[in-house]
C-alpha cells in the first residue's frame, strides 16, 4: 500500500464532530477517547464488536458495529486507519460530501499541537518505551497527554488527555505516518528493515528515519548507540545540525548501560550521564528493557529532569498489554503471551523468557507468524530465533491485509522446516482453533509458554491455561 504523505493539521478542538472508521483498533480507540475528553462529539464505526467499542460507548461515543454511510451524522472530520480504503461506504459517503478526512496520524498529530511533542519510533520497543515514557513523567507529576498502542497494564488505558506541557505519541514507521507528528523530541528506538511491502527497499526504510529526525521543529533525537544503521543516521542528522543523544552499552554512548543483572528475580543495569549515576532497576525482565528504559530516560533529560528521579520512576513501569503479558498459570504451566513478530523481537523475548524457566521445566515457543511477506523475507531468521525455545509450535500465518495465493510456498509447514533443519522439532497446527488443545497435550508441570505474534494467537494463552486448570 502506499505511504501516508503528511497534511497540514487544524488544532484537535476545532475540527469536530468527529467520525472515526474502524474506532475500536487498538490505536484509534485511543485518540478518540482522547477527542471525546477534548469534549468533542464523537462517534465511529468497526466491522466487530470489541471490549474497545464498549469502553467508548461507555464513555459517551456513539458507536456502530457494521459500517453504513448513515452513521456519518453530522461529522465534519472523518478519521481513518490505514486498512479503510475506498468502497468503505462511509469513507466513500465523506468524500462525496467533501468532509475533511484524516489519516489517524493527522488526527493524532492535532493533539500535540500547542504541546511539547514526543514522538517515539523504531523498528522495536516502540510501544513498551512509549510507555515507559508516559508511567515515568506521571510519576514525576507532570501530567503528560499520551497515545499508546498498547493499554498500560497498571491502568488499562492507552491513552490520556493530560494538562502537562508534554504530549507523547507512538509514531508508527509501518506506513510513513510517523512523518506527520509535530514533535519536539524523537526516539528512535532501533533500526532494521521491516515493512518492505510499503518502503520497497531497505534503503527507503532507513531514510524514512532520517526525514523524521531532520523535521525543522525536531529539536532532540534519541538513538541507540549499539547498532550500526542507527550511528548512521545518528551522523546524518548531526552532519544537518540537529543535537542527538545516544544510550545504550557502547562506551561512547551519551548514556551509558554497564554492569547489567539479568536473572529471574532481578533486570537492573547502572546507567551513567553527564551529571547522574546510580542503579537503574526494572520490573518488566529482558536487556531489550533496559536499553528502552534507556531511551525514555533520555527522553526524561531532553525535557529538563532530574536524572535520580527518573531512574525511580521508570522502576514502576509493570509493561503494557501484549508484551510478556502473564496469562495465567494451571498445572504447574506458566503462560505469558508476546505480541512479537519479527525475528529480532521472537529473539529477544525468548533470551527474556530462559532465564525464568525452572529447572527441569521447558521453554515452549507458540508462534503465529504475521504477514506472508515478512514470512517469506525472514523464513531463515525466524526459524533461528525460535530454534532458542525448546518446544517449537507455529500456527498458520495471519494474514492481516494480505492474501496466502499471492504468496505461494510460504506457509508455516515451510517455516517449521527450517526450524527442523536447525536440529529442532516443531509442530505445525494450522488452525487456530487447535493450537490451545495441541499445547494441552504438549506442555507439562514446569514449562513456561509463551505464545509469540501480532495476530490472534492472543487468545490462545487464556485458553490454554483454562484447559490445564480444568485437567487438573
Amino acid at each position: 500500500m502506499p505511504l501516508v504523505e503528511p497534511v497540514d493539521l487544524v488544532p484537535a478542538a476545532e475540527v469536530g464532530p468527529v467520525h472515526f472508521i474502524a474506532i475500536g483498533g487498538a490505536g484509534m480507540s485511543g485518540i478518540a477517547q482522547a477527542y471525546t475528553d477534548l469534549g468533542l462529539q464523537v462517534s465511529g464505526s468497526d466491522r466487530d464488536d470489541s471490549a474497545a467499542l464498549r469502553k467508548l460507548a461507555a464513555a459517551g461515543v456513539r458507536t456502530h458495529v457494521g459500517h453504513d454511510a448513515a452513521q456519518l451524522g453530522d461529522a465534519r472530520t472523518v478519521v481513518v486507519s490505514s486498512a479503510i480504503k475506498p468502497g468503505n461506504p462511509e469513507l466513500d459517503e465523506a468524500l462525496r460530501r467533501g468532509l475533511r478526512v484524516w489519516h489517524r496520524s493527522a488526527a493524532l498529530g492535532a493533539l500535540m499541537l500547542g504541546r511539547r511533542g514526543v514522538a517515539i519510533t523504531g523498528t522495536h520497543g516502540k510501544t513498551t518505551t512509549t510507555g515507559m515514557v508516559a508511567t515515568m513523567l506521571t510519576r514525576l507529576g507532570t501530567d503528560p497527554g499520551y497515545v499508546i498502542g498498547s493499554p498500560l497494564a497498571t491502568t488499562g488505558e492507552s491513552a490520556a488527555l493530560g494538562t502537562g506541557e508534554a504530549f507523547v505519541v507512538e509514531a508508527d514507521e509501518s506506513d510513513g505516518s510517523f512523518l506527520q507528528y509535530p514533535a519536539q523530541v524523537v526516539v528512535v528506538t532501533n533500526i532494521e528493515a521491516d515493512h518492505l511491502d510499503n518502503w520497497g527497499t531497505p534503503e527507503a526504510y532507513v531514510d524514512g528515519f532520517v526525514r523524521m529526525g531532520a523535521a525543522e521543529a525536531v529539536e532532540v533525537v534519541v538513538m541507540t548507540a549499539d547498532e550500526r544503521p542507527s550511528r548512521e543516521v545518528a551522523a546524518s542528522l548531526r552532519g544537518l545540525g540537529k543535537t542527538v543523544l545516544t544510550y545504550g552499552e557502547a562506551p561512547d554512548a551519551d548514556i551509558r548501560l554497564s554492569d547489567l543483572e539479568l536473572t529471574p528475580a532481578t533486570t537492573a543495569a547502572t546507567l551513567r550521564a553527564d551529571d547522574d549515576e546510580g542503579r537503574l532497576v526494572l520490573a518488566v525482565p529482558g536487556r531489550y528493557n533496559l536499553h528502552n528504559a534507556a531511551a525514555a530516560y533520555a527522553v526524561g533529560r531532553a525535557l529538563g529532569l532530574p536524572g535520580e528521579a527518573l531512574r525511580e520512576a521508570l522502576g514502576t513501569f509493570t509493561g503494557t498489554h501484549r508484551r510478556f503479558e502473564s496469562k495465567g498459570e494451571a498445572a504447574g504451566v506458566r503462560v505469558f503471551d508476546d505480541y512479537a513478530h519479527h525475528p529480532t523481537e521472537v529473539a529477544a523475548v525468548l533470551h527474556a523468557a530462559r532465564p525464568r524457566v525452572v529447572p527441569d521445566g521447558r521453554l515452549v515457543a507458540c508462534f503465529q507468524p504475521h504477514l506472508f511477506s515478512r514470512t517469506r523475507d525472514f523464513l531463515d531468521e525466524f526459524a533461528a530465533a525460535l530454534a532458542l525455545a525448546d518446544v517449537v509450535v507455529v500456527c498458520g500465518i495471519y494474514p492481516a491485509r494480505e492474501d496466502a495465493a499471492d504468496f505461494p510456498g510460504v506457509t508455516a509447514s515451510a517455516l517449521a522446516d527450517r526450524v527442523r533443519g536447525l536440529g529442532h522439532d516443531a509442530l505445525v497446527v494450522e488452525d487456530l482453533g487447535d493450537v490451545a488443545p495441541a499445547l494441552a497435550e504438549v506442555v507439562r508441570e514446569g514449562d513456561l509458554v509463551l505464545t509469540i505474534g501480532a495476530g490472534s494467537v492472543t487468545t490462545v494463552g487464556a485458553e490454554l491455561v483454562t484447559l490445564l486448570g480444568a485437567r487438573a
